[in-house]
Formats: structure tokens, C-alpha cells, sequence
């Protein structure tokens, strides 16, 4: 069985849209695969009650009570890694997380860690993507899953959204249409990576 460990810090849409397609999908007995657990970084986050309404185990590790960046992505790897054997590799899903991951950390899942990010990579890497790409004009937009490298958000692409971006578009409405966009590719290219 492959784990599939998703790490969030809100409300966890993309990962609640991976959790119900592993069920209609039948990841477990398709691909072998299960989400084994939902990690956050907040207490509070959202997607934490629904990983729990269905039956999937959750941690918090609060990155404020650590003292370093390195010290908090080593005690996530600690957590992580206990779902992680030879024979149950773990696919490490970032779904929503909103932490800059560590050189260490990012090899240390070197070809296994996936990131989703709301636009067309490799353009408005980094935040406030949606006003990025309304201010330079653009008149598409959309989401991009990648795997995850040391530079933020230039990993290898595995699928991309594209959404015309419309008139009298804000930043949010952009955001919103986007967003459905990323509820369909994000699990289809978690299900590819399981496939290999």
C-alpha cells in the first residue's frame, strides 16, 4: 500500500478534492494507495475536521514553537516518515501548505513531493498570483502541479489549468474560478504518480 501523506494550512479544498476521488476512484484497490494522514501546521485549520469525519488521522505541528525553519521541517519529517516504509513509500502532497520547505527537506522526498500553485508556471511564481496576472494584462490564467525542487514553485510540471480571465475580474473571482480548476487536475496527477 502507498501512503499518501497531504500536508495543509487552511481549509484544505484540494486535499478534501484528492480524499473523495481516492474514494470514487478506488485508489486502494486500483493503485494500492490511501491517504494515511492530514498534517498541519495550524491548529485551526479547516481541512482538519474533514480528513477526521473520514476517518483519516491528522497531526498539527505549530511552526511557531519551533526556534528555525530547519528545526520545524525536521520534526515534520519525523512525523511524516512514520508512515513512510520500503514497502509503503509515501507520496508527499502539499496542498495548501504555506511554508517554504528546507533544501534537507525537499530531497529528502526528492521525486515523491508535490506542490499545486494558482497560476501557469513558470509565470507569478510566489504569491498574490491572481493581481500579478491581472495587473500584467494577462488574459489567461490557472493552476499548475509540479513536483517539488529547492526553487520555489520551478519544479517539473505535471499538469496545468488554463481559465480566460474575463472582464471585470477581480482577483478573487479569478481565485475562485481558478480553484475549480485545481480540484480536477490536482487528484488526476496524484493518480498518475501512483500509476509509476
Amino acid at each position: 500500500m502507498k501512503n499518501i501523506v497531504i500536508l495543509i494550512s487552511g481549509g484544505g479544498s484540494n486535499m478534501a478534492a484528492i480524499v473523495n476521488t481516492a474514494k470514487r476512484d478506488h485508489w486502494a484497490e486500483k493503485y494500492g494507495a490511501r491517504v494515511a494522514a492530514v498534517i498541519s501546521n495550524k491548529a485551526d485549520a479547516g481541512g482538519l475536521a474533514f480528513a477526521r469525519e473520514h476517518g483519516i488521522p491528522t497531526a498539527v505541528l505549530d511552526h511557531k514553537a519551533f526556534a528555525s525553519r530547519e528545526a520545524f521541517d525536521a520534526a515534520l519529517m519525523a512525523l511524516i516518515d512514520q508512515h513512510d516504509t520500503p514497502d509503503r513509500p509515501v507520496l508527499l502532497v502539499l496542498a495548501g501548505f504555506m511554508r517554504i520547505l528546507t533544501p534537507g527537506f525537499v530531497a529528502h522526498y526528492a521525486g515523491r513531493l508535490t506542490n499545486i500553485h494558482p497560476s501557469l508556471l513558470p509565470a507569478f511564481a510566489g504569491l498574490h498570483t491572481q493581481q500579478r496576472a491581472l495587473d500584467a494584462g494577462c488574459k489567461f490564467a490557472g493552476a499548475t502541479v509540479h513536483l517539488v525542487t529547492a526553487e520555489l514553485d520551478h519544479g517539473p510540471i505535471l499538469a496545468q489549468a488554463v481559465v480566460p480571465v474575463l472582464p471585470g475580474d477581480t482577483a478573487d473571482t479569478l481565485a475562485a474560478r481558478v480553484l475549480t480548476q485545481e480540484h480536477l487536475i490536482y487528484p488526476r496527477a496524484v493518480a498518475q504518480l501512483l500509476q509509476k
